[in-house]
């Protein structure tokens, strides 16, 4: 090794010690002939200061921001009154000996102690120099410590991991697979895995028993602060296990990642069903750090004379203290909210004298007392109310409340969460066929099996479904939540070749086409398939809470842009000419204009 410590080490040494350490000027300063440079590694900064008149570190005076170097010196005590508090090696510095410029630096095309502000497409084209920085150095050895967390708790638990393939046949999982054409059968395509779903169910069927993996996971959906193209998941499968089985084991490897990272902050797990999550809350992944629920008031306005009230389902929201919001902003909570499906807002001022709103006139004396009442408003506070279908009015109230309230995903504490029973189906598609919630291969909930029979028997007959009913047939399904994040999902899944088979045939698909697409594992399922669960949740989104980062991006090593591009490797390209012969692939004429139109552009 060309060091004998990293920097962070060095504070422990004793003072007249030699070291030998290594890293990038950090920084540079000019005292009178002397000079002081920090030197930064993955571990921290330590001051370096030396005579460049000396014989052997004469190049001191040629040093650079982001010289990579070599420095041989003894440990020094700081003077007094120059001591950093902030840095653990702030009480001690090296008393330079001898200096080898390993590499010398450009100009950087940004400052490296001002990323934060620098275009995104710049960071990411010369992304090896970014994560010189020591946020991003951070976030890796805490994304690193999260694996090293996964794996020694679920071996612990008794789990094996097993790699499964990358390079399978393209299958349903409620978003667009990433092809990759085989050249050895021209015309046919792989697909890379949006999960190792298939595989580990398989691989219980072959008495595997308990799996796990850190899984490289592709989904080719639109990107945000928690979604990425490619993406790693922890994902486990066991046998003879229910639901509880999967959220023991997952909740212990949770905390054991917690232990590992930010073992002082303060932790808690609750269980809550969808539709409480839903009634209560306005969505799926409710935030626990704060406390505002959703108020039924459907039974307030039972019998009014407001048209605009006469709906199935009423919602309020309060809002503690905020009855001096501006009309503008009133207004734009308004399109906002009828952006997000809502037939209107309706907003009334809490006040001395009752409710202040463009409505008070229609609303009568008992049902503004009673509003007020199940409510419980106070003079200053902002009452928001949406009328319309149950799930919709508690959908567009959720987003208002999170928009209004939600405090950054990072600040502590870390509230987890899971939430059970989803609905087996969440709608019906264009042509009237229902739309798995989660994934085909989720089993029904046991009490919502006569459901099941009478929406097959309806869809057998040629009837036109109810979107309600089918939504309310529930399934084996549960989330993990954090923060408000969704971390990821899991269920308890088919092991029966005759569910999974009237599950496909719900769905649309005729005998033919569920051998076709899904043979190889309802053939599986008749060599007694063992009842088994699992879950997966994703490593960059629990990496990203600990590191105290709003987007996933930040604790990649390579991640991709907004748009989807990498422009330190230039990704998305073009192949030449030669390859897509060998593939059999060839390009429309209409997307070459349109690409060359887009580059002129």
């Amino acid at each position: 090794m060309l060091r004998t410590h990293y920097n962070n080490e060095t504070a422990k040494v004793s003072v007249g010690e030699k070291v030998e350490v290594c890293g990038w000027v950090d920084a540079r300063r000019d005292h009178g002939g002397i000079i002081f440079f920090d030197l930064r590694d993955r571990s921290g900064i330590v001051q370096i200061v030396g005579d460049p008149s000396i014989e052997g570190i004469e190049s001191l005076k040629d040093l650079r921001l982001e010289y990579c170097v070599r420095v041989i010196g003894k440990i020094a005590t700081r003077p007094d009154g120059t001591k950093n508090d902030e840095l653990e090696t702030g009480s001690i510095e090296i008393h330079i000996e001898e200096l080898e410029i390993l590499n010398a630096s450009d100009s950087l095309p940004f400052p490296l102690d001002n990323a934060e502000n620098v275009d995104e497409n710049l960071r990411y084209q010369y992304r090896y120099l970014d994560l010189r920085r020591p946020r991003l150095q951070r976030n890796l050895q805490i994304r690193a410590k999260v694996n090293k967390a996964i794996r020694d708790s679920f071996s612990e638990q008794g789990f094996t991991e097993v790699e499964t393939p990358l390079l399978i046949a393209s299958t349903p999982e409620g978003a667009r697979d990433f092809v990759v054409p085989s050249r050895l059968s021209p015309g046919t395509f792989y697909a890379l895995p949006q999960s190792p779903q298939l595989f580990k169910q398989l691989l219980m069927v072959g008495g595997v028993d308990k799996y796990f993996q850190i899984a490289k996971c592709l989904r080719d959906e639109d990107l945000r602060a928690d979604r990425q193209f490619e993406f790693s998941q922890l994902d486990m499968e066991m046998s003879f296990a229910n639901q509880e089985d999967v959220l023991a084991c997952v909740t212990t490897s949770l905390n054991a990642i917690v232990q590992s990272v930010a073992p002082d902050v303060e932790t808690s797990f609750d269980t809550m069903t969808w539709h409480k999550a839903m009634d209560e809350y306005g969505i799926d992944k409710p935030d626990l750090r704060f406390g505002t629920k959703l108020i039924d008031c459907t039974q307030v306005f039972v019998s009014t004379e407001f048209n605009a009230f006469k709906a199935p389902t009423i919602k309020a929201l309060c809002l503690d203290g905020q009855g001096s919001i501006s009309r503008s902003n009133l207004d734009s909570l308004t399109e906002k909210a009828k952006k997000l499906g809502a037939k209107g807002l309706v907003w009334m001022r809490v006040t001395s004298d009752g409710l202040d709103s463009p409505i008070s006139k229609f609303l009568s004396p008992k049902e503004i007392s009673e509003l007020i009442k199940t409510t419980n408003a106070n003079e200053g506070d902002l009452l928001l109310i949406v009328a319309d279908q149950w799930q919709q009015a508690c959908e567009v109230l959720g987003t208002l409340r999170n928009d209004l309230l939600r405090p950054n995903v990072s600040d502590p504490p870390l509230k987890f969460l899971w939430i059970t029973d989803f609905p087996l189906f969440e709608g019906l598609s264009k042509d009237g066929k229902p739309i798995p919630a989660h994934h085909p291969f989720t089993m029904p909930h046991v009490d919502d099996w006569e459901k099941l029979s009478k929406l097959e028997k309806q869809i057998a007959a040629g009837e036109e479904l109810d979107e309600i009913f089918v939504r309310s047939i529930r399934s084996q399904s549960y989330d993990a939540v954090l923060n408000g994040w969704e971390l990821g999902s899991g269920s308890v899944r088919i092991h029966r070749r005759d569910i999974q088979s009237q599950i496909f045939a719900i769905l649309g698909m005729d005998e033919e086409r569920q051998m076709n697409r899904f043979g190889f594992l309802l053939d599986a399922f008749k060599f007694g398939a063992p009842p088994h669960a699992g879950f997966a949740y994703g490593i960059d989104r629990v990496a990203a809470i600990l590191a105290g980062e709003e987007n996933i991006r930040e604790v990649s090593a390579y991640p991709k842009t907004q748009t989807g591009h990498d422009p330190l490797s230039k990704a998305p390209s073009e192949i030449d000419e030669e390859q897509l012969k060998e593939l059999g692939l060839s390009i429309r004429e209409e997307v070459l204009k349109a690409r060359r139109a887009g580059k002129q552009g």
